[in-house]
């Protein structure tokens, strides 16, 4: 998979802005604030059609315009596609559209279009951080990969809230309504855990692999699935009754604290190292090595998974590594296609098919 292209208009701090960015490694330098960040997340929303840095995406619209766009074309194994995201402000609401190939579409027909994987310095703290930031890390994966998965999730997101307002706001909430809610949710949620299940299973075992490559005889990473309910994974049917069994059990505990206390939007992935919980017992450094290793196996399975390589971004990720972890993970990730690195400096590797400089939201090529 290569982008071919690259198009801005008043999209953060670009005016304009065109770039044919080469195959392999292209590392984009310059000092922070000059729209490094901007162009990777631009490029980003090419594949996930969002911004990887803010929810409130009015923010991605140049100050003083109503109108910000990301346009790019891409060859992938089935052919040219050419794609396109515009951002407009009305009242400074922002609205969204999406074309594939100049026809107008729908966010989840557009979602995936082409696979990206992001590393972004927010990711170093997968491990400690909430479990919100690795259910993110799944779902942003999986959703590009499976239209089905993200129809799924977004039906279950909705409905959740839905259980969750009725919840807060009814005076006396009626049992059969929660119960309706109940089978609804079990049917989406079965879905969802069997999905995360098989891909949290195929990631460990990348990620376990690239550890040991990096650290032979060290101890092992492990990553764990826990779905909410705790409940084996053995097949949609049988996950359906078992979920829908803890949600009518959870009914009185959900009624005394007026939420919705089981279900996906609960869902953590643990990691451990050599079987103890890496968040408790980890040092900062074996922690962030266990954090490269899972980007470097998210990008081997989405390989694997889908028979092409997913463009890599890399913002200003690998300043933050010595030269030794800086060559393990692109060593890593070997073998991709192409890929975008910003830093602040040229970093102690002489890497990189192209290099930039990007000073003022203006690039120049220097090599």
């Amino acid at each position: 998979m290569i982008v071919r292209s690259v198009s801005l208009g008043s999209f953060r701090n670009y005016a304009a802005l065109e770039l044919e960015p080469s195959p392999g490694l292209n590392l984009i330098v310059g000092r922070n604030a000059q729209g490094k960040s901007n162009l990777l997340e631009a490029i980003a929303m090419l594949g996930t059609g969002k911004s990887f840095r803010t929810a409130r995406e009015a923010e991605v619209v140049q100050r003083g315009q109503s109108l910000a766009f990301v346009s790019g074309v891409a060859d992938l194994a089935r052919g040219r596609i050419a794609l396109s995201c515009r951002v407009a402000l009305t009242g400074g609401i922002a609205r969204k559209t999406y074309a594939v190939n100049g026809a107008p579409v729908r966010y989840a027909k557009f979602l995936g279009s082409i696979k990206v994987v992001t590393f972004v310095p927010a990711d170093l703290h997968l491990v400690s951080g909430a479990p919100s930031l690795r259910r993110a890390m799944l779902n942003a994966t999986l959703s590009q990969e499976r239209a089905t998965y993200y129809a799924d999730l977004a039906r279950y997101t909705k409905h959740a809230a839905q259980k969750s307002a009725y919840l807060r706001t009814a005076p006396q909430p009626d049992r059969q309504l929660l119960g309706t809610y109940n089978a609804l949710l079990a049917d989406l949620a079965a879905r969802l855990l069997l999905v995360r299940g098989r891909y949290v299973t195929q990631l460990a075992q990348a990620a376990a692999a690239v550890h040991r490559r990096w650290l032979p005889g060290g101890a092992l990473l492990g990553l764990a699935y826990r779905p909410s309910p705790a409940v084996d994974l053995p097949d949609e049917a049988t996950l359906r009754t078992q979920i829908h069994a803890a949600l009518e059990e959870a009914m009185p505990r959900e009624l005394a604290r007026r939420q919705c206390l089981v279900g996906p939007h609960r869902d953590d992935v643990e990691l451990t190292l050599g079987g103890q919980p890496l968040a408790q017992y980890g040092s900062q450094g074996q922690q962030r090595t266990a954090v490269l290793a899972l980007k470097a196996a998210e990008y081997a399975v989405v390989r694997e998974r889908t028979g092409e390589a997913p463009v890599l971004l890399l913002d200003d990720v690998l300043s933050e590594l010595d030269g030794q972890r800086q060559e393990a993970f692109l060593g890593s990730v070997e073998g991709y296609e192409q890929a975008f690195v910003t830093a602040t400096a040229l970093p102690g590797l002489q890497i990189g098919s192209a290099h930039y400089v990007v000073e003022g939201a203006r690039l120049s090529r220097i090599r």
